[in-house]
């Protein structure tokens, strides 16, 4: 995917910018496709800070848009039938300070679903202001993050190769867990 990405980025070098917010938009408001591709694409394209702040950008953007269109398509509708899930409840709930520094927790933590964050707070109480802050400002430590672990195993350096060893131990005992469980 990242080289159809850089092809596209190499064919409309005029347009990669907009290109890439334009992905990073809709990913965001699909929800669960994962954007690390997109910033892989920006950093070996447009180089390692100018695209972080591009994928920052794209995904700041996409939020914000994601969750109008989540907020105005879904609230009403599925307001009341999410409270069978009460991890959820207390991010639907949430308003002022508690939803924001919520939010902006919730965004620290790289492997949470942007997507069901977004989803969350757009039909819960939380305005759009303090979602759109909370959300950005909590998104660049796990963008930077996500960034220097691209820029790392695309130049394929020591910190690239442990970086790729430990995702792969990582996943090696998840599944050897999966597997072992005796199912209920």
């Amino acid at each position: 995917m990242v080289d159809h990405l850089l092809q596209l980025f190499r064919e409309y070098q005029q347009l990669a910018i907009i290109i890439s917010l334009f992905i990073s938009i809709v990913i965001a408001i699909l929800g669960l496709v994962p954007s690390v591709f997109v910033t892989a694409a920006n950093i070996l394209f447009f180089g390692f800070w100018y695209g972080t702040a591009i994928s920052f950008a794209g995904e700041a953007i996409g939020a914000g848009i994601a969750f109008i269109l989540y907020r105005k398509g879904f609230k009403r509708r599925l307001e009341k039938s999410l409270d069978q899930f009460p991890k959820l409840s207390r991010l639907i709930k949430a308003e002022g300070r508690p939803g924001w520094m919520l939010v902006f927790s919730l965004r620290l933590l790289p492997f949470v679903p942007s997507g069901l964050i977004t989803f969350a707070a757009a039909i819960g109480k939380l305005n759009f202001i303090h979602f759109i802050t909370a959300s950005s400002l909590g998104k660049i430590p796990a963008l930077l993050l996500e960034a220097y672990s691209v820029y790392e195993v695309s130049r394929f350096s020591w910190q690239g190769k442990l970086i790729l060893i430990t995702v792969a131990v990582v996943l090696l005992i998840w599944i050897i867990k999966k597997i072992s469980r005796k199912p209920d």
